[in-house]
C-alpha cells in the first residue's frame, strides 16, 4: 500500500482520525482471531490443519485471517455476511418488493435491507456453526488425538453461539470501518487477513526450498510471475473505455450553457474483486461439509469438487462470470444513464438519444464485462495451477494478489477523496470568513 506523506497528513485532522480508527479496529480484529473457542485441543487443531496445508482450506483460512486454523471466535470471518449479501442482492432481482425498497425508498429502504442482511447472516452462521461443531467432534489429529475435549450437545450449542457472536462482531467491525473509518470495511478486513499471512507463506516457501521440494530457479520464476501478475492487475484495474459524450448548447436568459465535449468512463473490470470473493464464499460451504463429514458418499462428492479437479474449476469460472455480469448490472444501469444524459441535453455522437443510447451503452458494457470476467478467471485459476504443480503457498496465488492490489488501490482512492473533500471544506471556510470581512 502506497505511503502517504507526513506533511500532507498533518494538515488533514479528519483523515488522520479516520485512519487511526481504521487501524484500531483492524488491531481488535486481529486480537479476536487468536482467541480460540472453548472446549477444543489447540495442539490437535494445529496438527490437523498443518496436515491440510496446500488445500482449499488455505483459501478459506486466508479469508478468515487465520481464524479457521485457530478455530477462533472469528473462524467464520466475513463469509456469512458476504453470503447473506449475495442472497439479498439476488432477491433484488427476483423480488419486485425488495427491488422497490432498494431503489425507491431511499435511505430508509437501504436500512431495511441492511437489517434483513444481518438477520440472514445470523441464520447462516448458526447453520455453519452447527456443521463445524459436528465436524470438529469427528476430527482427530494425525496421531489420533481427539480435537474436542468433551463432545456433546453442550459443546455444539456453545460453538454455535460463539461463532454467531464472532461473525456478528466481525460484521460490526467492518461497518464501523465503513462509517467512521476510511471506508470499505469488509474488504479491508479480508485485506488484513491476507497481509498477515504473507510472512507465513514466505517461511513455508523457504522451508520448501531447504527441503529441496522447490528449486531456487523456480522460486525466482515465481517471484517474476507474481510481479508480472501484479503489473497486469494494476493495468487492467486502471483500464477504461471512454465513450465520448457531447452536450447541446442551451440559452437560458442571457447565458449560454452546454456545448462542451466530455466522456463517459466505463471500467474494464467494473465488478472489482467482488466476483472471486462471492464465488469462493459459495464454494466454501460444500467443501467444508465434505472435509468435516464422516459419510463416505459426502466425502466422494466433495472429492469430485476438489480444487485440483475439473468440476471445481469449471464451476468456479462459471460463478465468477455470473457475478461479474450480476454485480455490474446492479451498480450500473444503462437505462438510468441514458435517461440522465437525455435530461441533461447530452448525447453520444452518432447515437440517437433514448433507447438507442441505452442499447449502445449496454452492448459496450457487456463486452467489457466479458473481458473482465476472462481476466478475473485467469487470475483466480493461477493459485490452483501453482498449488497443483509447484506446491506453492496459497498466499502467492492470483486471487490473493487480485484482492490485495484491488483493495489497496481502492484504499488510496478513498484517501484522496477525503483529502480533496477536506481541502474543499477549508476553502469554503476561508471564503465565508473573507465574505464576512
Amino acid at each position: 500500500m502506497a505511503a502517504i506523506p507526513a506533511n500532507t497528513m498533518a494538515g488533514q485532522p479528519d483523515l488522520t482520525k479516520r485512519l487511526a480508527w481504521t487501524f484500531f479496529i483492524l488491531c481488535c480484529y486481529r486480537i479476536g482471531v487468536h482467541v480460540p473457542i472453548p472446549g477444543v485441543d489447540a495442539a490437535a487443531i494445529a496438527a490437523f490443519f498443518e496436515s491440510m496445508s496446500g488445500t482449499l482450506f488455505s483459501l478459506f483460512d486466508m479469508f478468515s485471517g487465520g481464524g479457521l486454523s485457530n478455530v477462533s471466535v472469528f473462524a467464520l470471518g466475513v463469509m456469512p455476511y458476504i453470503s447473506a449479501s449475495i442472497i439479498m442482492q439476488l432477491l433484488q432481482v427476483v423480488s419486485p418488493d425488495i427491488k422497490r425498497m432498494a431503489k425507491e425508498e431511499g435511505q430508509a429502504g437501504r436500512r431495511k435491507i441492511t437489517q434483513y442482511t444481518r438477520y440472514l447472516t445470523v441464520l447462516i452462521t448458526l447453520v455453519q456453526g452447527l456443521g463445524i461443531a459436528v465436524g470438529l467432534e469427528n476430527m482427530t489429529s494425525p496421531v489420533g488425538t481427539p480435537v474436542v475435549l468433551n463432545p456433546g450437545l453442550h459443546f455444539r450449542l456453545v460453538t454455535m453461539m460463539t461463532f454467531t457472536g464472532g461473525a456478528m462482531l466481525v460484521m460490526w467491525l467492518g461497518e464501523q470501518i465503513t462509517e467512521r473509518g476510511i471506508g470499505n470495511g469488509i474488504s479491508l478486513i479480508i485485506f488484513c487477513g491476507i497481509v498477515v499471512g504473507i510472512p507465513r507463506g514466505v517461511i513455508q516457501s523457504y522451508a520448501l526450498i531447504q527441503a529441496g521440494d522447490l528449486s531456487i530457479f523456480m522460486a525466482v520464476v515465481l517471484l517474476v510471475l507474481m510481479a508480472a501478475v501484479t503489473v497486469c492487475i494494476v493495468f487492467v484495474e486502471r483500464a477504461q473505455r471512454r465513450i465520448p459524450v457531447s452536450y447541446a448548447k442551451r440559452q437560458i436568459g442571457r447565458k449560454m450553457f452546454g456545448g462542451q465535449n466530455t466522456h463517459l468512463p466505463l471500467r474494464l473490470n467494473t465488478a472489482g474483486v467482488i466476483p472471486p470473493i462471492f464465488a469462493s464464499s459459495l464454494l466454501l460451504f460444500p467443501a467444508t461439509i465434505g472435509q468435516f463429514s464422516t459419510n463416505e458418499y459426502v466425502k466422494r462428492a466433495a472429492e469430485f469438487f476438489s480444487p485440483q479437479g475439473l468440476a471445481y474449476n469449471v464451476l468456479y469460472v462459471a460463478l465468477i462470470s455470473f457475478f461479474c455480469y450480476f454485480y455490474t448490472a446492479i451498480i450500473f444501469d444503462p437505462k438510468d444513464m441514458s435517461e440522465n444524459l437525455k435530461k441533461a441535453g447530452g448525447f453520444i455522437p452518432g447515437i440517437r438519444p433514448g433507447d438507442k443510447t441505452q442499447q449502445y451503452i449496454d452492448t459496450v458494457l457487456s463486452r467489457l464485462t466479458l473481458s473482465g470476467a476472462v481476466y478475473i478467471s485467469l487470475v483466480s485459476l493461477l493459485p490452483m495451477f501453482l498449488i497443483g504443480n509447484f506446491n506453492v503457498p496459497f498466499y502467492f496465488g492470483g486471487t490473493s494478489l487480485l484482492i490485495l492490489v484491488g483493495v489497496a488501490m481502492d484504499f488510496m482512492n478513498q484517501v484522496e477523496s477525503h483529502m480533496i473533500s477536506s481541502q474543499y471544506q477549508g476553502l469554503m471556510h476561508k471564503a465565508r470568513k473573507t465574505g464576512k470581512a
